[in-house]
């Protein structure tokens, strides 16, 4: 792929205005709301210290879909003669993209943007049009619907020929109405991951009640290390496994495991910070900080090297968690390795990880994107993109590659068109 870029091309797709509920940094921010009691959720769902509190609404089956209104609808051209394109999202984070045929959908903490890459017409959703959040963590695909995890609103589900939103909540079963993931495993199971521990829904039954089931740190004696399961990925035979604050899990046949990862504090504490260190302005990383002993150390919000950001399983059964400040972490089925500035990469934030078809490893840092290709991580086998070479950003949280080969890449802001 040629880097040296001489122009690139700025593409207004839609300006979200002041956006509540921002993620600055991907940082989660205590609310000064009280939280509710873990009597609002289903049985051995307990809540993290700090949670937001939960609406009890949200029941399915009730969706609201508003007309297109002025300026939530448009259209936007690219030049073709540049590489790369900036699509501009306002004052929000593109924390999931997801490529359905020629449609781009982009997951942004203030709505969802639909973009039609044949016509290049876009669509913007929120509340308005169904959703009970406009923050996106994730979208995706659930049995032929758009789906997406929201913060605070559950899991939402998009039937295009409807044109209408179902949403599900914490009294459909859902272990919190924080959703950071959804999968469907290859035996017909749905999985979700929230701040308050893993659903499964066996047989992907979602209207039946009973099918679905809560696993936590509680009730699986500890197997699953901590409540706040960020993403999942199922393995080569079937297993689950899940990114969680407290390092990676695995539940296979039944029983579980997890591990501790991450470079030690030792080994990055010399390289370049994640610009303000999030423990000033985050209790909640600041408390972190203090668990480790790091209290007052340069940085030591920053670093946290079993929160697991991202999660990637390849189709060999290789396993990588990107960490929050404790660089990339690989598992062979044997034994854990990990790799840092030290060894090639642009920083030591691991916010998203994507395998691309042709194989390349596109690991995304607060510093920029590695492409690796093999899996072997050494500078030598990394190529390395930022705003230098075209990026919107440096800080990318998510990603995905369209039918034709290129790729999408979200940051604060925008997304960048690498074609």
């Amino acid at each position: 792929m040629q880097l040296n870029i001489k122009s690139v091309t700025a593409i207004a797709v839609i300006v979200i205005g002041l956006v509540a509920g921002i993620y600055i940094m991907s940082v989660k921010l205590a609310p000064t709301v009280p939280a509710k009691t873990a009597g609002s959720i289903q049985p051995g769902a307990a809540m993290s210290p700090g949670h937001p509190a939960v609406s009890s609404g949200g029941q399915s089956g009730s969706p609201q879909a508003s007309p297109q209104q002025e300026g939530r609808v448009g259209k936007a051209t690219e030049d073709p003669k540049t590489k790369f394109t900036h699509f501009r999202v306002g004052n929000s984070n593109v924390k999931s993209i997801f490529i359905d045929g020629k449609a781009v959908w982009v997951g942004t903490s203030g709505g969802v943007i639909r973009y039609n890459t044949d016509t290049d017409e876009f669509r913007f959703f929120d509340q308005k049009d169904g959703l009970l959040s406009k923050g996106i963590f994730n979208i995706g695909k659930l049995d032929g619907r758009i789906v997406v995890g929201t913060y605070g609103g559950g899991m939402s589900l998009f039937d295009e020929a409807s044109n209408r939103w179902e949403n599900y909540n914490v009294p459909n079963g859902l272990a919190d109405a924080f959703v950071y993931k959804v999968l469907k495993a290859s035996n017909g199971d749905t999985w979700i991951a929230t701040w308050s521990g893993a659903n499964r829904i066996r047989g992907g039954d979602l209207k039946d009640r009973s099918k679905w089931d809560v696993y936590t740190v509680e009730n699986t004696k500890g197997g699953l290390p901590n409540d706040w399961v960020y993403s999942l990925a199922e393995g080569k035979n079937g297993e689950m496994w899940f990114a969680t604050e407290g390092g990676p899990a695995r539940f296979k046949n039944g029983k579980w495991e997890h591990w501790k990862v991450g470079a030690p504090y030792e080994k990055i504490k010399n390289d370049p910070k994640f610009g303000v260190d999030p423990a000033k302005f985050s209790e909640h990383h600041a408390q972190q900080a203090r668990e480790m002993g790091l209290a007052g150390k340069s940085g030591a919000g920053a670093y946290n090297p079993n929160y697991i950001v991202s999660l990637q399983v390849d189709s060999d059964g290789v396993v990588w968690c990107g960490t929050w400040g404790g660089g990339l972490a690989r598992f062979d089925g044997k034994s854990w390795r990990n790799y840092t500035m030290a060894d090639g990469l642009p920083g030591n934030l691991i916010f998203m990880l994507h395998r691309d078809p042709s194989g390349k490893l596109w690991i995304g840092t607060n510093n920029g994107v590695a492409v690796l290709e093999g899996d072997k991580i050494a500078a030598k086998k990394l190529k390395i993109l930022t705003t230098k070479d075209g990026l919107f950003s440096d800080t990318v949280f998510s990603m995905a590659t369209g039918e034709d080969g290129s790729k999408w890449l979200g940051s604060f802001g925008g997304v960048t068109h690498l074609k």
